[in-house]
């Protein structure tokens, strides 16, 4: 049984404390902590978890073998540091740390560690559909690949949002999809501005990402985040001989008052939730018995922040950026593909 201490009990961690609290099986949470006390022991009560005034407490409890890291972006890098520090194995939601410059800190910090502690929330490679498309591809089934084309549309975000975060906050699941989609780096990045939605107010909506990978697959990402009609996750890859696309997200089909239609899922939490449960259950897995995390790793997250950083200097800029990495370490070599 693997007990797990959760940091940050707002709305998505809360989801995972209830997966892995009544959904999933070998895992039980023994402690959580929040900068909101009062919602922590709230959580805690509920659960019986044991209820910790900070981040570093709970790391440091003997009850706590492995740690769930859902509180605010900035706080990621010292509570995923203090992790690797104590040995125990972590699991980040993304960002793994705001700036790619912390991001890297982390890697170098798991590196000496000498082995992977941390994995990244990243849970389109844990998405049913997502996967067969993998398997279509790497089949050869449609031969090799030439083109892809995605969209991530949002019905509506929050007043707070900022044009950035169109990329930073949203696409950046698609950089870090494609990565895995096609096991190799994304090497640059532009930034097409069409017409302004008028129900986005003052914010630049929606856009255009298009990702250049190394191997010479270009890939399209349309951002929406005011759509209106739901949350709408697509994507296709064109292949030499075929293509293969993400099937339909809702398998009914609504008929009345003389029309057919698909529901579209509300927002990502409807649309990911098996995805979420098959991500936490195999973490889970590979940890029993002293495993290392197999799923999104440091690299992974320092990947994925290189590629924002150049999607917002693209957006700003007009141009093309190319993305630039350090080196990766041999601790990661094989993680692109996995």
């Amino acid at each position: 049984m693997i007990r797990v201490g959760v940091i940050g009990t707002g709305m998505i961690g809360q989801d995972h404390i209830r997966r892995m609290t009544t959904v999933l099986s070998g895992v039980r949470v023994t402690a959580v902590t929040d900068v909101d006390a009062r919602v922590a022991a709230e959580v805690g009560g509920r659960i019986g978890a044991a209820v910790h005034a900070t981040g570093a407490e709970l790391i440091a409890d003997p009850q706590v073998d492995a740690v769930v890291v859902c509180s605010w972006g900035p706080t990621h890098e010292e509570y995923v540091l203090a992790s690797i520090t104590a040995g125990k194995p972590v699991f980040c939601e993304k960002p793994l740390a705001t700036t790619q410059e912390a991001c890297l800190r982390i890697v170098e910090a798991e590196v000496a560690h000498g082995n992977r502690l941390v994995q990244v929330g990243y849970m389109r490679r844990y998405d049913f559909a997502y996967r067969q498309l993998k398997h279509a591809l790497d089949s050869g089934q449609i031969g090799a690949p030439l083109l892809m084309h995605c969209a991530h549309r949002n019905a509506s975000v929050p007043g707070h949002f900022q044009k950035e975060m169109s990329i930073t906050d949203s696409a950046v699941h698609e950089i870090d999809m494609v990565r895995w989609m096609f096991g190799e780096e994304i090497a640059a990045v532009r930034v097409l501005v069409p017409r302004r939605n008028r129900h986005g107010g003052d914010l630049q909506d929606p856009l255009l990402l298009i990702l250049e990978m190394a191997g010479g697959v270009l890939v399209d990402v349309e951002i929406s985040v005011n759509i209106r009609y739901g949350y709408d996750i697509r994507g296709e890859i064109v292949g030499e001989d075929g293509t293969v696309a993400l099937g339909v997200q809702n398998p009914i089909e609504v008929r009345r008052e003389g029309r057919a239609g698909l529901p579209v899922p509300a927002d990502w939490r409807e649309r990911f939730l098996q995805a979420y449960d098959v991500e936490f259950q195999e973490w889970i897995h590979a940890l029993a018995g002293g495993g290392q995390p197999l799923g999104p790793s440091s690299w992974d997250g320092y990947a994925a922040a290189v590629a924002s950083d150049a999607g917002v200097e693209a957006l700003r800029s007009g141009g093309r950026v190319p993305v630039v990495l350090a080196e990766q370490p041999k601790l990661y070599v094989a993680e692109v593909p996995a």
